[in-house]
Formats: structure tokens, sequence, C-alpha cells
């Protein structure tokens, strides 16, 4: 985002072009030359005196950078202020643009961090709930240990555009506040923050009163416990009689803030509150009045922060702000923003027949905020525990050692030692944390091995209030549904639900295709900044540094991985750790995973649906049955593996269909299943549970007989098999549906007959049967609706069957359908899937086989295209590279089999003729695969130009010049291209070896 719009007001200030500095943590300390005044002041000049001096004091005020994107790094403890502030004065913008890692290396060691660039924000990481760290000795306290540093200017000029006071220490209206003022610095308008209350000497308040007077507006937010505190009342009555007060309540509404009902206690909210207030700081009543009164005037401003509508109570916030300092860039940019989101923020739209799940959904807030707020702590979460850590964790309760001893005794040597686990119990009101039973701890146990103890399995742990969550579970239990209703539910405490799918082979590009979102150019840029060309893995990983720096801010995201496969990558083995900002700050992550276990975090089992709920899911409307057939859907729930996925499409079945339970069950034992191949990881999941797997059949039968034999909806389901994991278009999904051959060529010939004979007809029937097809595979839940029009997603469990009972002519039709009318924008997921069938990435096999003018087509109009917007857009070097390998792989294995000799039994009858290949026979084909070949080379050899590999490139650009100058002569346009590209890599070539040589 370009923020230089109003460069020109901080005169000699240096400013880069870059966003802003992050790091990794979630405690920001301030960018600029000083916390309290605004980089508008023409001259700065910092006495280590003055820093030492306000080291010692924590002060809550910042003071922001508009365009500065680094500053002076300033510490928190003063053990360490005499080697940074020799580090402070070079020039601070020299040194954090060429040394990132440094830069993080310094800050790590001070215990600062630069999450943002601007100002202050408050560090709550750990104490939602009342939950305190312990202290480090050079930490004053857990509220202030990362206040920025207070520093006067020589000028007494101070300007800012945006004063935001507020008053208390609550965890949620602090992230409301951090939140408040990170997105309008990141906007481009400067901000002052200030609890005037923790201001400590009367310097502090003067630098607060200047402030005040000299921004363009005040915000104040207002809580329930402000109208009691001296300062809020006194810049109530100075900014409201500056005609600039904007006042935000937060938990509080406008027609709350009455003066009769705060001094008379009326209501609920001033029972405890409410009083003469003025009485408790010895104020005066007039003034006080005066202020309260004053709110009513600023009807303009009326912004009210519920719990429900954080997003869009911040965003009118800065709209608004901008509007009034004459900002249209920024309201363009804020309006087009939502649009995007209000579109794409979702995968799917909301589950209103969402069942159960209180006490996961709860359990998952508190994890991730440390606390709870709203219905969940009104209707029935309570957590009975002490904090004895300094970060909060779950894993081994502490018992006495008596205890401990006792069940160590009871135990056996084998059984774990220490500590034993805690697991969550639910009551009708409360959530409990109590001990396991013996059964569970069995598994603990470890027998004694070569005479020595057993090993004892380290504890994992759950940590609360990191934001960091793991969700486990069955295929098919409801972790992608689990996942989606804690978004929808929070998504208004997050800028935005940031939903990547966890499949191995795409995680990493639908990780930075975040960057449209977060307004990131992942673009190659090859250059470092001494000039030397990076390497293909410096470029991928400046691409992934560029979205995890984004979401490192004090702008709270909520990122969902969703069906997370591995822990590592599947291109290059790393972790997928390394994508994901550090935990602690204000983006909170959630990942849904079928492992055990991810990232040595402990993660959250989810267990089966009660059985109240499993019979709500397969009733649907609450029909009323008799006690047998209430048995037969106890039957069904058991034989279906409780799994969420199966009760739902035996509920759809029930609600389509006129049909019992118990003829339903008997339908389903008596469906027959197709052979199929076994073999592979996936298969153990299939084979759990056979029931489910006739409870498919079951519905391809019905899609049928309600359309008969080879009815579209069962074929589009057999194609969705072999598509991407992400949504798939229904007019692809039909494409290739159609093009799925069938057993019977006279059925074949007759429908290509009605199809000629009814061409002018067919058009408007094909888009009716689509329609027609997607809707039943949406009602009986084998697939589910897409926020995208035009779009479904089939349930992985139903793709991975279908994979496994097709053959390689469904494959076939799928890759056929997505090159002649795939979007490489659009459909880069698909179009990739039908790379990894088409040419056997890694240790797999090739699935698919194209005719030789299919290939080209495909090299031309798919690969090529495809492998430069990988490399250019998002810097995917190593993925473009390996695709275009493997096509050159295969363009060189069809021009062997061109230049085989062939026979044909004319040849064979007539000795005289010479036996001849393909090449011959078809001269213009092998002209173009040969051209095409050349082609592919000359775009890996451009590639490998800008990851500094000459060498590669070099015998490359060789192979395609002669290939070239064969077909197409000396002087051809394509040639001199090619020579020019080999000049190119020769000089650099020479370059490095220059620079190499002894």
């Amino acid at each position: 985002m370009d923020l230089r719009e109003d460069s020109s007001r901080f005169g000699g200030l240096p400013v880069t072009t870059s966003r802003n500095m992050s790091s990794s943590s979630s405690a920001f300390f301030s960018a600029n030359q000083s916390p309290f005044f605004s980089p508008r002041s023409p001259n700065c000049q910092i006495s280590e005196s003055t820093r030492l001096e306000a080291l010692c004091d924590s002060t809550h005020l910042s003071g922001n950078s508009l365009n500065s994107r680094s500053g002076n790094l300033v510490p928190a403890s003063l053990a360490n202020v005499q080697d940074v502030l020799s580090d402070i004065s070079r020039d601070p913008v020299a040194d954090i643009g060429t040394d990132f890692q440094n830069f993080d290396r310094i800050l790590s060691s001070t215990g600062i961090s630069n999450s943002s660039p601007y100002g202050y924000s408050y560090a709550h990481d750990n104490g939602y709930s009342g939950f305190r760290e312990k202290r480090r000795k050079h930490v004053r306290s857990h509220e202030t240990s990362c206040t920025p540093v207070s520093v006067p200017l020589s000028s007494n000029r101070l300007s800012c555009d945006i004063f935001i006071g507020m008053h208390g220490r609550k965890p949620s209206m602090l992230r409301f506040a951090n939140w408040l003022r990170a997105e309008l610095e990141v906007q481009g308008m400067s901000c002052f923050v200030s609890d005037r209350a923790r201001c400590r000497n009367s310097w502090k308040h003067e630098i607060v009163q200047r402030a005040m007077d000299a921004s363009s507006f005040g915000i104040i937010v207002l809580t329930k416990k402000s109208f009691r505190n001296p300062y809020t009342i006194e810049e109530l009555r100075f900014l409201a009689s500056k005609k600039n007060l904007v006042p935000i309540f937060f938990d509080l509404t406008l027609d709350d803030c009455l003066v009769r009902d705060i001094v008379e206690k009326r209501g609920e909210l001033w029972e405890k509150h409410g009083g003469e207030l003025w009485l408790l700081y010895g104020g005066s009543e007039k003034e006080w009045k005066e202020a309260v009164n004053g709110l009513s005037q600023v009807d303009e401003w009326k912004l009210e922060a519920q719990e429900g509508n954080w997003r869009d109570c911040i965003l009118r916030a800065v709209t608004l702000l901008a509007m009034k300092l004459g900002r249209r860039s920024v309201v363009e940019r804020l309006t087009k923003w939502r649009e995007k989101v209000d579109k794409e923020e979702f995968p799917f739209p909301r589950n209103e027949n969402f069942i159960g799940r209180k006490k996961e959904l709860s359990e998952l807030e508190f994890i991730l905020f440390g606390d709870v707020s709203g219905e969940s702590e009104r209707d029935y979460f309570e957590l009975k525990a002490r904090p004895r850590r300094k970060n909060l964790t779950v894993g081994w309760s502490k018992s006495s050692l008596m205890e401990e001893k006792r069940k160590e005794q009871h135990l056996g040597n084998g059984a774990k030692k220490g500590k034993e686990p805690v697991v969550w119990k639910e009551s009708e009101k409360e959530i409990e944390m109590q001990s396991t039973e013996i059964s569970q701890r069995q598994r603990q146990v470890r027998p004694k091995s070569g005479g020595r103890y057993a090993r004892r399995k380290r504890s994992t742990k759950i940590m609360y209030g990191k934001g960091i969550a793991c969700v486990s579970g069955e295929p098919g239990i409801g972790k992608t549904e689990l996942l989606l209703e804690f978004a929808y539910r929070y998504q208004q405490r997050y800028k935005m639900v940031l939903w990547i799918g966890g499949e191995s082979r795409y995680i990493r590009q639908n990780y930075l295709n975040l960057c449209s979102f977060l307004e990131v150019d992942a673009g190659v840029d090859n250059f470092s900044e001494k000039g030397r060309i990076k390497s293909f893995e410096e470029q991928e990983e400046e691409a992934i540094y560029g979205v995890r720096k984004e979401l490192m801010r004090n702008i709270p995201f909520l990122v969902v991985i969703d069906n997370l496969e591995s822990e590592k990558d599947w291109w290059d083995h790393k972790l997928v750790m390394d994508l994901l900002p550090r935990f602690g700050g204000e983006t909170h992550i959630i990942i849904s995973t079928r492992l055990p276990r991810v990232m040595n975090l402990e993660p959250l089992k989810l267990s089966y649906l009660s059985g109240v709920e499993a019979m709500c899911l397969m009733q649907g409307s609450g029909k009323d049955y008799s006690i047998s057939e209430i048995d037969a859907f106890r039957v069904i729930e058991e034989k279906v593996g409780r799994s969420t996925l199966g009760l739902a499409i035996v509920g759809a079945i029930l609600s389509e269909l006129p049909i019992n339970p118990s003829r339903l069950l008997d339908t389903i034992n008596r469906m027959p299943l197709r052979e199929m191949s076994w073999s592979g990881r996936e298969s153990d999941t299939l084979k759990s549970n056979i029931f489910l797997l006739q409870l498919f059949e079951l519905c391809f039968s019905i899609f049928d007989h309600a359309d008969g034999p080879r009815s579209l909806a069962s074929r589009m389901v057999q194609a969705s098999g072999w598509f991407g994991p992400s949504a798939i278009p229904v007019s692809l999904l039909a494409l290739a549906a159609n093009k799925i051959p069938q057993k019977h060529r006279g059925a074949r010939l007759c429908r290509k007959l009605l199809h000629y004979l009814s061409c002018g007809l067919t058009s408007s029937y094909i888009k009716r049967s689509e329609a027609e097809a997607s809707s039943m595979l949406l009602r009986f839940n084998i697939a589910r609706s897409s926020t995208k029009q035009g779009y479904l997603h089939v349930n992985e469990l139903v793709k991975l069957y279908v994979c496994k009972r097709g053959t390689a002519a469904v494959a076939q039709a799928m890759v056929q359908a997505v090159i002649s009318r795939g979007s490489i924008s659009h459909h880069s997921e698909h179009i990739w899937a039908a790379c990894f069938l088409l040419f056997g990435f890694g240790n797999e096999p090739k699935v698919v086989e194209l005719k030789v003018s299919e290939l080209l087509y495909l090299v031309r109009e798919v690969v090529l295209p495809l492998a430069i917007w990988t490399f250019i857009t998002f810097s995917r070097c190593n993925a473009a590279l390996e695709l275009l390998r493997l096509c050159t792989n295969a363009l060189e294995a069809a021009d062997q089999a061109f230049v085989t000799p062939v026979e044909k039994w004319l040849d064979k009858s007539l000795c005289w003729r010479p036996i001849q290949t393909n090449a011959q026979l078809n001269p213009y084909l092998w002209q173009e695969l040969a051209l095409s070949r050349a082609t592919v080379l000359e775009t890996r050899a451009k590639l490998m130009l800008r990851g500094g590999q000459f060498g590669v490139g070099d015998d490359l650009i060789r192979k395609a010049i002669f290939i070239r100058t064969s077909v197409c002569g000396d002087d051809h346009p394509d040639t001199v291209s090619a020579r020019e590209t080999l000049s190119r890599l020769t000089r650099h070539l020479a370059n490095v070896q220059i620079y190499t040589s002894p």
C-alpha cells in the first residue's frame, strides 16, 4: 500500500517504500524518533540522558510516523541501553533495509519487538483471564514491559492526525484500541495514544496536552469505568470545545450515557459503576455533567463497539476520519477491499443447521484469546484452574507429592511418573478440568527395555492465550464445520478470516494467494541490496516473508489451515511452521488435521456428536418415529462410524425420499461395492468404514434412478475425484463428466446423432441439467455450496473413494476438460492437478497419456503460461522450474517416439519400400514438436538467468539454439533472440568466474 501521498510534510526524514518493518512478536515499540511527537517536527535531536530517564518510566503513550517505515531501536530494559544506543546513532534505514535477520537478532537480544512500524501496542498475550506471567527481574510489570520510550525533541512544535485516549486495562478494550491504532497508521494517519492515568509526572502530562491540542481529531474510547477517570472527563471537555471529538462507546451505547441514569444508578449497567462519580476524584459536578452531556452533541460520530461489530466499527471509524482529513484514496481503497472481502473471505456459506460443539467452540475461544466473553461466558463456560506458570498451559496437572507417589506405586515402575493428564469434562452448566481414569493412563505406560527404565513420553501442552490452536479428528467427523462456525461466530474480532487449504501439494500456493488480500507484492525481485542476484530459495523465502510480515502487525487476522496433510511441504520438505507468523501476536491460527499431533502441539481432539445431536442430524425436520425406527437410527449411527458426514447424508436421504430408517438400513446393507485397489495410505480410512462406502453407492444409485443410467450427477462425482481440493466450477465439472467415455459404443453413437439433430436446442438444456445435477449433489450432502457463484465443493472423503473406484479414463476426461476450458488465474489449482496426472511429479507414476497434438496444445496454452505466472507472480521458482523440466522430458519422449521406425502392414507387403518413421510420415507435426521443445528450453534458460544459475542456463539455451538453427535457420528471429539470451548468460558466467577466481 502506497502511503507516500503526504511525504512532503516530513521534510528530510528518511522514508522507505516498503510498508513497514514487522517482526514476530505481539509487543510493539515506537518506530519513529519519539513516541510523543509526530515526525512532522522538522528537527529531531535526541539526548541519551532523556532516553535513560524515559526508560525508567512506564508511560502508555505513542506518537507515530506516517511514512517512515523504520526508526530508532529503543530498548525495553536498562541492561541493554548502552549497546542499543550505539546502534541508534547510525542510519536506521540503512541498517534495517540491508539486514533483516540482524535486525530481528538485535531486537530479540534486547527484548524489543518491531512488529508495529508506528507506535505502542499493548502487550496482552497472556493476561486475558487473570492469569499473569511471572515477572522477569529486568521487567517492571507485564503491562509495561514493552512501553515505548518517551523522548522529547528540541522543537516545541507537535502535530499528528489522530489523538487516541483511553482508560483501563481490560484485555478486550486493549485489543480493540491496539487494532484501531494500527489500522489508522496503515492507512497513513499518524496517531498519538495515551492512557493519562498511567503518566507519572507532569512532563508527560504536558506532552499529552500538547498532542491533544495539535491533533486534527481526538478519539476517546469510552467504557463504563471511563466516567470516573478525571483525565477522560478533561479530554472529553477539551476535544468537545475544539469540535473534533470522536467518541467510541466500547460495550456501551450512546443511550446508556445519560447523566441522570449514571448519577441515580439506574439500570443494571450503572447499578455497580454509577453514582456521583466526580466525587471519586474530587472534581467539579458541573464539569463532569458538561462532559457527559457533550456526548449527545456528536451524534455524527455514533460509533459503538459491541461484541459482534468490532471490525465494522473500526473500518467505519477509519473511513469517516479519512473523509474528514481529505484522504479520498484511503476511502476508495477501503471500499474496494471490503467488496473483495465480502465476496471471497469464506470458502463456504455458514451452516445454518450447525448442531452441537458448544464445548469445543468455547475451548477454541479460550485457547486463542486466553479468555471467554459474551454468550460463552454467560451460559455455560467456567474454567476452574489456578495459574501456576508463566505461560498458562494445560498438559499435566500438579498433584501433591504423596499423591504422586501413591499413584506411581499403584501403576508400577513402567507407568509415567510425575504429572497426571488433564482432560475436559462437561457438565450441564460448566466445564471442569479433571483427571483421567486409569484406562487412559495405560496408553502412556512404556514397558522396560534392555534392563533400563522406559523413557518418559514428553508432555505436550495446549497453549492458552498464544493464538494457536489445532483440531484433530477422523475424516468426516466435522473438523471443517467446527472451524467454519468458529470463523463466522468470531469474524468481527478479526480484520479478515484467511482460509487456506492445507493439502501438502497446494498449501504454499494457497498461502501466497493471501497476497491479494494483504496487498503484498510477492513477485520476483531477484537482486539483493548489494546488487547480487538472489538464489531461487532466497526469492521464495522473501515472498513468504512478505506475507508473514503483514500477519505480524498489530492488526488481527484469523488464519485457518483446513485439512493439513503433513507438517512438511510436499515440494521441498520444509516445515509448514516456516510459513506461519510466530505465535503470540495479534494474528490467530487454527489448524484442522487428521494427524495426531502438529508442531509438538497437543491438539483439541474432536470427538463424536452425542446421541441426541446425532439423532437431530439424521431426523432433520423432527418427524416422529416409532421405537423400532429409533432403534434403526441407533444401528445406522453405529454402523456409519458416528461420522458426521454419514449422519448428514442419512438425514438428507430421509428428507428427500419417502423411506423409513429401517428400510434404509436394509437397503444400505444390500448395496454391493465395486472392486477397487486398496493400496496406499488413504485406503485405511476407507477400509475402516465399509458401511459408509455402501452409503455412497446408494447415493449414486439414487442419482442414476432419478436421471437414468449414467446420470450427470453420478459422472460429476466421478470426475470430481481428480480435481484439486479447492472449489470446482460446475461448468468445468460437467464438461469433464460429459467427456467420460461410455462402455457401450452403440449408445455413444446414438447420443452423437441426438446431439447433431438438436444442436440448436441443447444449450439451455445443458445448463438446466448442470444446475439440476449440482442441486442434487448439494441436497444429498455429497457436495456443499461455495461462496463463489457457480462453484461447489465435493467432500474429500467422497473424492478419495471415487478415485479408488474410478479408472484412468475418468482422469483423462478431467485433464481434457481443464486443458480446454481452464483459466490459469481462476482455476490454477485444478490445472496443477491435471499436470500432476500428466507428468508424474516426484515418485508418482503418470496417470494420463496425451496424443502429440494434445501435448503441443497443452505446452503452448497451459504449461508455459502456468510456469511463468507461478514464477513471476508468486516467486514459486522451484515449482515452476520442476514443471518445465518434466514438460521437457515429456516432449523429448514424444520426439524419441517420432524418430523410432514404425511398421505398417502395407510396408510389409511391399518389400521394396523402406521402413519409415512418424517424423517422415508427419514432418510438420515433428517440426512443431521440436520447436515447442526449444521454446521450453529457452524459457527455462531465462528463468535460470533470474536465479543466478548461469551454467545450467547456458546448457539449456545452447540446446534450444541447436534446435532452432536446424529447423528455422540462423537468421530466424527466434534463433536470434535465443543467441541474445546466450550472450547474456555467457557474460554473467564470465563475471562469476572472474570474481571467484583466486
